[in-house]
Parts: C-alpha cells; sequence; structure tokens
C-alpha cells in the first residue's frame, strides 16, 4: 500500500462472464461521450467557416479540446466520492450524461452566428462534462472487466471514440445542411440520451469502500509512477503510438495542398478511415486475447510502423484518389491496434482502490506528448519540410517497436495469465 491505496492488485472483483447489457453500456458510453464534442471540434468549425469566420475564433473552438488532457486533476475525486444511491461510477455517469443532454439541449435555442460566446461557453462545458464522463466510464470498465475481456472492453472505447467522431463530425455536419442548427442540437441531445437511459436501468455491483484519504487520492497523481519497473512502462506510454499522432498531423495538410475540398478530405478520413479504424480496433481486442499482452503489444508495433510509413504515399507526385484512400486505409489499419493494446496494459496498470485516477494518469500524459510532439511537428515542417517529419515519425514508430520488446507484465498480470 501507498498512502492508503493498494499499489498494485489484479481487479478480482469482476465476474468472468459479462452480461450483454453491460457490453452495450460501455459501447453506447464511449461513444457518445464524444458524439458532440466532435461536432463543435469538426462540424462547428466548418460551419463558421462557412460563416466567414476568423481563424482566431476558430482557434478558439480547437483550444476546447485541451480540457480532455488535464481531467487528471480531477479524476481523484470520481475514485473517492460515491454519489448516494445513484452508485460510484453509475452515480457520475448519470450526472455528466445528463449535464450532457440538458447543455444541448440549451443550446439549441440559441444562434449560430449572433450567439457565438454563449455557444463558446456551452462547448467549454461539453468538454468538462464529457471529460468526466470519460473517468467515470474508464473507471467502471476498469472494476467490471477482467483482464482476459479487457482488450475487447478497450477495442470498444476506440472504436466509440471513432464511431463518435463519425457521428458528430460527419453525420451530424450533413444533417445540419437540412434541419439547421436548433435540429442538429436536438439530434446530438437525442443520441446522447441513448446512454442516459440504459444507465437508468444498470445495475453497478458494489464494491469495498476503500479505506483511505481523499488526500490520498489526490497524491496517487505522483505515487502511480512508484511501482516497480515505472521507468520502461513510462517511456512506452510516452512513445508507443505517439508517431501515429505525428504522422496523422501531416494527413490533411498533404491533401488539402493537393486541392482537396473539406468535404472530400472529410469523406476520406473521417468517414472511410474511421470505418476501417473500427474494424481495426474491435478485430485487435479479439486479437489481444488469441495472441496475449506481449505478442499483441509487439505485433500492433509493427503495424503502426507500416502505418506511419504509408503516409508517404501521400507524397507521391502523381496522387490518384485509389492511392489516397490506400494511405489513408493502412495508416488506421495501422494505428488503432496499437491504441486498443497500450490502452488494455494501461488498464493492467491500475490499482483496486483508483482504478479511474491510475488509467486516467497514464492517458493524459501520453496525451500531453501526443499535443506536444505534434506541436513541435507542425513548427518544424517549415525547415524539415512534411518528408523530414514523417520520417521523424517513422524513427518514434521503430522505437516504440522496440520499447515493446523489453516490456515486462505487471507482476500480478504475469501470476494471473495474459489471456
Amino acid at each position: 500500500m501507498a498512502n492508503g491505496i493498494v499499489t498494485a492488485a489484479p481487479m478480482t472483483t469482476a465476474p468472468t462472464g459479462i452480461a450483454k447489457a453491460t457490453w452495450w453500456l460501455l459501447a453506447s458510453l464511449y461513444t457518445t461521450q464524444s458524439v458532440a464534442l466532435m461536432f463543435f471540434m469538426g462540424a462547428f468549425v466548418a460551419i463558421l467557416l462557412e460563416q466567414g469566420a476568423s481563424m482566431e475564433r476558430v482557434s478558439l473552438v480547437y483550444a476546447v479540446g485541451m480540457v480532455w488532457p488535464f481531467k487528471l486533476l480531477w479524476a481523484p475525486f470520481i475514485d473517492r466520492f460515491r454519489l448516494g444511491w445513484l452508485g460510484h461510477y453509475r452515480g457520475w455517469l448519470i450526472l455528466m450524461q445528463s449535464g450532457l443532454v440538458i447543455t444541448l439541449v440549451a443550446l439549441a435555442g440559441l444562434d449560430v452566428v449572433r450567439d457565438f460566446e454563449a455557444i463558446y461557453a456551452g462547448c467549454l462545458l461539453i468538454a468538462l462534462l464529457s471529460a468526466t464522463q470519460d473517468i467515470a466510464v474508464d473507471g467502471l470498465a476498469c472494476r467490471v472487466l477482467p483482464p482476459a475481456r479487457r482488450g475487447l472492453g478497450n477495442g470498444l472505447q476506440i472504436a466509440g471514440g471513432l464511431m463518435g467522431n463519425l457521428v458528430g463530425a460527419g453525420a451530424v455536419l450533413v444533417a445540419y445542411r437540412y434541419v439547421g442548427w436548433h435540429g442538429s442540437m436536438m439530434i446530438l441531445a437525442a443520441v446522447t440520451a441513448v446512454s442516459l437511459v440504459q444507465l437508468v436501468f444498470y445495475r453497478e455491483p458494489r464494491w469495498p469502500a476503500v479505506q483511505a484519504r481523499t488526500r490520498d487520492f489526490v497524491l496517487r497523481l505522483w505515487t502511480f509512477w512508484r511501482q516497480p519497473g515505472w521507468p520502461r512502462w513510462l517511456l512506452l506510454v510516452l512513445f508507443y503510438t505517439v508517431s501515429s499522432s505525428l504522422a496523422y498531423a501531416l494527413v490533411i495538410p498533404l491533401l488539402m495542398a493537393r486541392g482537396w475540398s473539406l468535404d472530400r478530405v472529410g469523406w476520406v478520413v473521417n468517414v472511410f478511415g474511421s470505418v476501417l479504424g473500427c474494424a481495426a480496433a474491435m478485430g485487435s481486442g479479439w486479437a489481444l486475447y488469441r495472441l496475449g499482452r506481449r505478442r499483441a503489444l509487439v505485433w500492433a508495433a509493427v503495424l503502426q510502423v507500416l502505418g506511419v510509413l504509408a503516409i508517404a504515399l501521400l507524397l507521391r507526385e502523381e496522387l490518384s484518389d485509389g492511392i489516397a484512400m490506400a494511405a489513408v486505409g493502412v495508416y488506421f489499419l495501422g494505428y488503432n491496434p496499437a491504441a486498443v493494446v497500450l490502452a488494455t496494459l494501461m488498464m493492467d496498470h491500475v490499482s483496486r482502490d483508483s482504478p479511474a485516477t491510475d488509467y486516467t494518469v497514464q492517458y493524459s500524459l501520453n496525451q500531453f506528448f501526443a499535443l506536444g510532439m505534434i506541436t513541435a511537428g507542425a513548427a518544424l515542417a517549415v525547415p524539415m519540410g512534411y518528408g523530414g517529419v514523417l520520417a521523424l515519425a517513422a524513427a518514434v514508430a521503430v522505437l516504440a517497436a522496440g520499447l515493446a520488446g523489453i516490456y515486462r507484465e505487471p507482476l500480478h498480470m504475469a501470476a494471473g495469465g495474459d489471456a
């Protein structure tokens, strides 16, 4: 124990069999958490640009996404406090999901041009609510999923994020042309409410109360990294998927530089790429169960190298639609297995008493580092060119494969099997 919290213990409270209703709930929550946020980060930006908004205003909308990496600051409170008869993580999920629905309904009454300040405040609130919802659903997933089912659970997580982007930034944007702002907000509210209905009927298992102070949960943000083998794991958290983030930052600029329209880019990247990504994520969850952690980690790293290298096809002087789609497709097929495997291993490293905090501190660190690398890549694109930045991404992908080869599982996972 450290500061009153068990630092490394397998999740033995969950049964081996998971009810279908629980799987559907997790899939729904991981999808609806991002539907509204992706609408504002994608579709809303396109709407603003169409209305002639300045890039300064657009950049403010993009900045909303920075709320998510900072969620580690309040993750300990989600682990610490149970919301009475509503349950622990279920209570937080009901609260956040209700807040999302109410906010979207309130935004439906605003004007997209005249009321930008109020809509922007709503965007920030949606980012805060969805980030907190993510903390709670991760905590719930860590508790209810036994090790053998975490691969599939994280496949649902990654696929859900892609589906949220597909619906929020894609389908609702198309619907906006026909139903307008009010109709779009009501569609988002209705989709988000699906998870709320499921939560009402969900019965969360009762876990033993944690005998620790609030201070102990907050200190967990630091004490988490005092576990055996933390330096090697920290390097993997930082570098394992960052090459794909760096390569992805080049995709849209490369296509736009070829004269592609935003609609065309959206169909290829957000629709075609997301569909393939969903398939890859779910397939990876199944493969992880069959291969085991270590082999899946290495194979996913190799696929990621291929996915990053595929972006080099976009540098060709003669770029046909088929080649562009192949490059984007291979990228999504190569990146998502790595994302699923890393997320699964993050779950393996959480403690029994503070799963939401432990998972979030790893995820946030990964996201902060990825954002830093993307920012650096954008700055290096001028002196190095797109090819130079892509070469850097490929080198980092190879480094990740090397780190995967020397990874060792947590002791409780090695003892309990790695299925």
